[in-house]
């Protein structure tokens, strides 16, 4: 009987335990997932492929697909990649459509809950019905999730990756919808963030004048995407303005949450004319930033066959190239950022939830019973309400401002649920495209996130589009939470796409963009009130703006480039209030501040100072007044850094928690930079060259999707760069994808790589190999074959996909 039970206890889950006697058995479990070495046979039969398919690797593990026809070519891109990232895969999609608790169990319950109330998963499959319309895309889907399928039916337990399992589930068949998962998870990521509560919080609190201050609809210092003075050919679509544009306030606080702007999820593009160049011909440079983390978020690959011949990065999952280039084009993306993310506030009829007051009239709301299936086998049920704006994702029982206690809850609008378009056929457009007209064409049906789409051509031409659905909205739409009864408060359509800001070849030789403000004031339409700061971009276009016959190393050193122009905004007013109440134990501190180059270098002591400095100063300056944890936000970075430089007098700067003394900005400064010395040296010891490096500091991670893989993961990377340098590297976002293309005429020449590995295997020399060469800033060339037989240098082996009968 005991052994009966120990069989039984080793070969169940136990919650998120897996079953141990398999997951411990040298034959099929862990253990077989420890070699370096990658499966490569010569030869594979696979059902699926009508004619034999090469595929050469080269020695960095990047596989290079030469097919007959467009069904084998992506039908073998999905196999390729579910055999690197399989289960990175299907982990995105169980986030994107709140089904992690089946894997990971109730810990992930409130999580689930919210994306499923995000409305990712049903907005997916509407998605994917209007896909199925459009003959060419579903074929290629529908080739790929073949593709994906025929390596899952070969793994057997032995065969599978190792986090399979260590949480104890085997992988599902993959789908189509499966692939529109995995872009509604970028669309998330890029989009899914709003500050709407906290600023009407804001305004409750202050009132309008006081957010007109410190929360402008513009920077004083900017250097817009489309340059400035950019003439506007088109007449703008009528935007009307209602009476009543300010939301009915709350007397407390809003408590909902919805995740803030990532700071540190943005991106650079450029590209440089050939008056710039030393080629004659365009150089085009992208580097997306993103959450670091291992398995990598792309995956490199070549992919040919008739009509197409592309080279660049993939989103596992999905078919075709994301970011790259062909013979003749080159092009990236960055993100926008505009608001596109919208709160309403609804007004119920009574506790049904049934109908909802819009329009003068109660109006039918949908409703949706969400199943949530737990590992244990508990389900959970929820109730998911829709009005005409969107998902209702959070519901309030008390009494609102409508005067009485019926039940309110917040709809939401988010351009993430768009479903018409198609995302998926820019991108493989691009992948084709041969000239600016093609590009322009790939990019008239994208719908979201909305993307700065930069392009580069070997007929000389360069051009930049801020392209995606935008909203039509009156100024200031959507700073704060709506008014859901209001129907002059609803959105009133999409800027057309003819009219979205774009430019081509402009006169100073290079388009660019680093997610800083779109436009200067001139354009005729609202975008949203908040950016990027414009550090990165003004950097980036005064580098540009003196460079001379450029080759692919002058733009990967701006990739690389550490400048601080904050600490040059900042210091020369910091800098002599420190020396005034300087005491014997700070002066080296300060030494270290006046005569540091502003360069976040990774072994900079001066960085580490400064940059923890900064935090602790935003902290001084604007918590008292703008608490975080109380639902608020503090004033964006370039009002903070004006209020330091011109305004020292300013009421903001006394702390309004201490009512007997009034604190003044000779007082803030030099108590946070106190404050900053004592915490570096209670976490890191006495400062020393080596122990205050920026980047011990900073401690940039390369994590595990799953945190507790710890084992996973890379700490401590040493790289320079932060928030607001060119090369944006923060403890846990930074480039996810480096890539320079030189244009020709014959061929072009590229490089590039990413912080981590092809393989999704930890035990694979390629699963973190290209960490060591990225963090130093170095790219690697990119080997782009013109044909299947080309012989290449850095060769790893040869593989060919059979017909099986």
């Amino acid at each position: 009987m005991v052994a009966i039970a120990l069989i039984y206890f080793f070969n169940k889950p136990l919650g998120s335990i897996p079953p141990l006697g398999k997951f411990f058995s040298p034959f099929h479990g862990f253990l077989q997932n420890t070699t370096q070495e990658e499966d490569l046979s010569e030869e594979i039969f696979l059902r699926g492929v009508s004619e034999p398919v090469k595929v050469v690797y080269d020695n960095n593990y990047v596989p290079h697909v030469f097919a007959a026809n467009e069904e084998d070519l992506y039908f073998t891109q999905g196999y390729l990649v579910a055999k690197d990232r399989l289960w990175q895969m299907e982990f995105y999609t169980l986030v994107s459509s709140g089904r992690l608790t089946e894997v990971v169990g109730e810990t992930a319950f409130e999580f689930d809950r919210y994306n499923r109330r995000l409305g990712m998963a049903r907005a997916a499959e509407e998605i994917m019905e209007n896909q199925k319309k459009d003959e060419k895309i579903w074929r290629i889907l529908t080739a790929y999730t073949a593709g994906v399928n025929a390596y899952i039916s070969q793994l057997s337990y032995k065969k599978l990756p190792v986090e399979y399992k260590i949480l104890g589930y085997e992988p599902e068949e993959w789908t189509p919808l499966k692939t529109i998962l995995m872009l509604m998870n970028m669309r998330n990521t890029l989009n899914g963030h709003s500050d709407d509560f906290r600023l009407t919080n804001v305004l409750a609190r202050y009132g309008i004048d006081t957010v007109n201050d410190l929360f402008p609809d513009y920077p004083t210092v900017e250097s817009p995407i489309i340059p400035a003075g950019t003439p506007w050919n088109f007449t703008p679509e009528p935007v009307k303005t209602p009476e009543v544009t300010l939301p009915p306030l709350q007397k407390e606080v809003l408590s909902q949450y919805i995740p803030r702007p990532d700071p540190g999820i943005g991106s650079n593009n450029w590209a440089i004319s050939g008056s710039k160049s030393a080629t004659g011909l365009p150089i085009l440079a992208n580097d997306p930033h993103l959450g670091l983390s291992l398995p990598s978020i792309w995956y490199q690959m070549q992919l040919s066959a008739p009509g197409i011949n592309v080279y660049g990065v993939a989103l596992p999952g999905c078919p075709g190239i994301v970011i790259g280039f062909n013979k003749d084009v080159a092009w990236g993306v960055t993100n926008v950022g505009s608001d596109v993310m919208d709160f309403y506030q609804v007004k119920f009829k009574d506790g049904t939830r049934k109908e909802y007051w819009h329009d003068n009239q109660w109006k039918p709301t949908k409703t949706y019973i969400e199943e949530f299936r737990f590992k244990s086998g508990k389900v959970v049920k929820d109730t998911l309400i829709y009005t005409h704006h969107g998902p209702v994702v959070y519901n309030q029982n008390k009494k609102e401002n409508f005067g009485t206690d019926t039940p309110a809850g917040h709809a939401m609008k988010w351009i993430a649920l768009y479903t018409a378009g198609s995302d998926l056929g820019t991108f493989l457009a691009l992948n084709r495209a041969k000239n600016y007209d093609d590009y322009r064409q790939a990019l008239s049906i994208y719908s979201a996130p909305a993307q700065n789409f930069i392009f580069a051509s070997n007929g000389n031409d360069i051009a930049i589009t801020v392209n995606g659905k935008l909203p039509l909205k009156w100024k200031d739409q959507g700073k704060f939470i709506l008014d859901g009864t209001n129907p002059e408060h609803d959105w009133q359509g999409f800027i057309p796409y003819e009219q979205n800001p774009t430019v081509k070849n402009p006169p100073r030789g290079f388009v660019s963009s680093a997610n800083q403000f779109s436009t200067d004031p001139s354009y005729p339409y609202y975008l949203g009130w908040k950016f990027a700061p414009a550090y990165r971009g003004r950097r980036i276009n005064d580098r540009l703006t003196r460079l001379k016959n450029a080759t692919a190393d002058s733009l990967r050193s701006i990739q690389n480039d550490n400048y601080s122009l904050m600490a040059e905004r900042v210091l020369p007013s910091l800098i002599p209030t420190l020396e005034k109440h300087a005491t014997p134990d700070v002066l080296p501190s300060i030494r270290l501040l006046k005569e540091w180059d502003r360069e976040n270098t990774a072994t900079s002591v001066a960085a580490s100072i400064f940059e923890t400095w900064m935090g602790e100063l935003y902290q001084w300056i604007w918590d008292d007044d703008f608490p975080i944890d109380n639902n608020m936000l503090y004033p964006a970075n370039d009002r903070t850094a004006q209020l330091v430089t011109s305004q020292p007098t300013s009421k903001w700067f006394d702390n309004v928690l201490t009512a007997d003394t009034v604190e003044t900005f000779d007082y803030i400064v030099t108590g946070s930079f106190k404050a900053t010395l004592d915490s570096l040296t209670r976490y890191h010891g006495p400062m020393t060259e080596d122990s205050w490096a920026w980047y011990k500091i900073k401690n940039t991670g390369i994590n595990h999707l799953v945190p507790a893989f710890k084992s996973f993961s890379r700490s401590t990377v040493k790289t320079g760069g932060g928030r607001e340098a060119v090369n944006a590297t923060t403890n846990r976002t930074g480039p996810s994808w480096r890539m320079v293309v030189e244009l020709d005429k014959e061929w072009p020449r590229a490089y590039g790589l990413y912080p981590g590995g092809q393989s999704g295997r930890p035990s694979s020399r390629y699963y973190d190999n290209m960490i060591d060469s990225w963090a130093e800033g170095k790219l690697n060339p990119l080997i782009f074959m013109k044909t299947k037989d080309e012989k290449i240098s850095k060769h790893l082996k040869n593989v060919i996909i059979n017909p099986k009968k």
